[in-house]
């Protein structure tokens, strides 16, 4: 690592933050630190800018080296001229951090930020100074409340994290984790790294290997900064915990706008997919694929088997789901005769299927009882390993008493079990619900504490992803 762990620990988990050159009318920065708990600055010699600043409750000052006590994190929203002047007092002040939200530095392409970068870089790592970016939105702390977009969760310091989230990409770090966020998953804290210029992708990744409160990484990167030294590291990490990378840049023209959003030299991209498999990372190609299988992470038991239940809707859902998991790497075993024995009691055969895959609206219908009596059968049986349903949003809109009914099965399942369990809501389903009202029940869902997915397509390739992940920790005996 290029600076001092102690000082960026400061940085990350500040106590204290100081905005250097924020502007009205909205103050963004500062307003993104409505409810940081710790104390809050300015640094702003506009004199137009001062009073809307005042009007806040926040106290001014006309350099950071004035301001009382230890600072932990400065967010800096200068002209990138005045940068070296930032960096050198914040070197003075001996602050945990600076967050550098300003660009045009070598992504420009031209000399004069080239130049620019280099000279700050050169203050940073001379003093040890942890410097996120620059060209980046910064640092998202969850428990603290330290954020860089308004629709960033404030939680409670007794939460625990489900993930943390290390992006190259400002807006994509605001959307993974706003994506996160609307399924219930809590994101720890997210590092928007921009050129990452003085720390690295790889720091940040030992930063995260070694928090507690960050059992899965989530990464969005356009290029590393030193292939060898990250490949080393992240064969260690994903020994430890699971990392869910999203490599943007991947084709000629991507690489070539890598080159003009970050500054990134994005690596052949054979000699990337074999470094994911290698390193038992698990690799995405979009933000919906990350979240995706970020849920199965968080939601989902750790299970590396294959046999599943699939509960459909109609005959040709059965189908369609049964191709859709197959193709993935699952098997569709058929369930001991005992199972069957007990379905045939109460299971409605006509236009309808036990066999597994299951084609069961006829016989849940409208009620749970006999959900509730599937769900218990393959609790049972030995051939069953994990159950993906699809379910209905069917009169969400008037309520949530029916879905809620079954996803309180779904846990009793899950719980007895341990097995994983995928919660599927597709459009055009039996009995479906408009578009934004099957939205709004896949959230309903995913707050409750279920992978829910939008596809067949997309519940397996996810499923599948971390099911083979999990499988590789057992070969490499981890």
């Amino acid at each position: 690592m290029n600076v001092d762990r102690a000082r960026l620990d400061r940085a990350l988990n500040p106590r204290s933050v100081v905005v250097v050159g924020d502007k009205g009318p909205h103050y963004m920065w500062l307003s993104n630190l409505s409810e940081f708990e710790g104390p809050v600055y300015s640094v702003q010699l506009d004199e137009k800018e001062i009073p809307g600043i005042l009007e806040k409750g926040i106290e001014n000052f006309s350099s950071l080296t004035e301001i009382p006590g230890e600072v932990d994190l400065v967010i800096c929203a200068v002209p990138r001229q005045v940068t070296p002047y930032i960096v050198a007092d914040a070197v003075k002040k001996e602050v945990g951090g600076v967050a550098m939200f300003t660009s045009g530095f070598v992504e420009t392409g031209d000399e004069v930020g080239a130049r620019l970068q280099e000279q700050i870089v050169a203050a940073a790592r001379e003093a040890g100074l942890p410097l996120v970016g620059p060209n980046c939105m910064g640092v998202y702390n969850r428990r603290l409340g330290v954020k860089f977009g308004q629709g960033q969760e404030k939680g409670q310091p007794d939460e625990d994290g489900h993930l943390s989230i290390i992006s190259q990409s400002g807006t994509h770090g605001i959307s993974i984790t706003a994506g996160m966020q609307a399924l219930g998953i809590r994101v720890t804290r997210t590092i928007s790294i921009g050129n990452a210029a003085v720390l690295n992708e790889t720091d940040y990744l030992e930063y995260l290997r070694d928090d507690p409160d960050t059992p899965v990484i989530v990464m969005y990167l356009e290029g590393v900064r030193d292939g060898r030294q990250f490949a080393s590291l992240l064969r260690k990490v994903t020994r430890e915990k699971p990392v869910v990378i999203w490599r943007g840049g991947r084709t000629s023209a991507g690489a070539r706008a890598a080159a003009s959003h970050t500054a990134s030299l994005a690596s052949d991209d054979a000699i990337w997919s074999a470094l994911m498999r290698q390193a038992g990372a698990i690799s995405t190609d979009s933000a919906e694929e990350t979240l995706d299988v970020a849920q199965a992470l968080v939601r989902m038991p750790r299970s590396d088997r294959r046999g599943l239940a699939l509960i459909a809707m109609t005959g040709g859902q059965s189908v369609a789901i049964t191709d859709q998991f197959a193709r993935a790497g699952f098997e569709v075993p058929e369930l001991s005769q005992q199972s069957y024995d007990r379905l045939a009691e109460f299971f409605v055969t006509i236009g309808g299927s036990y066999r597994n895959p299951f084609d069961a609206s006829s016989t849940i219908g409208r009620e749970d009882d006999n959900l509730a009596k599937i769900l218990d059968i393959l609790a049972d049986d030995a051939n069953i390993e994990g159950v993906a349903l699809e379910m209905q949003a069917r009169d969400f809109e008037k309520g949530t008493e029916r879905l809620d009914g079954q996803i309180g099965l779904l846990r009793s399942y899950q719980e007895r079990t341990q097995q994983p369990v995928v919660a599927i809501m597709p459009e055009g389903g039996f009995g479906a619900a408009t578009p934004g009202i099957l939205a709004d029940a896949r959230v309903h869902v995913g707050r409750a504490g279920f992978a829910t997915y939008a596809s067949f397509a997309r519940a397996a390739i996810a499923f599948g992803r971390v099911r083979d992940y999990w499988a590789w920790r057992g070969e490499v005996g981890c």
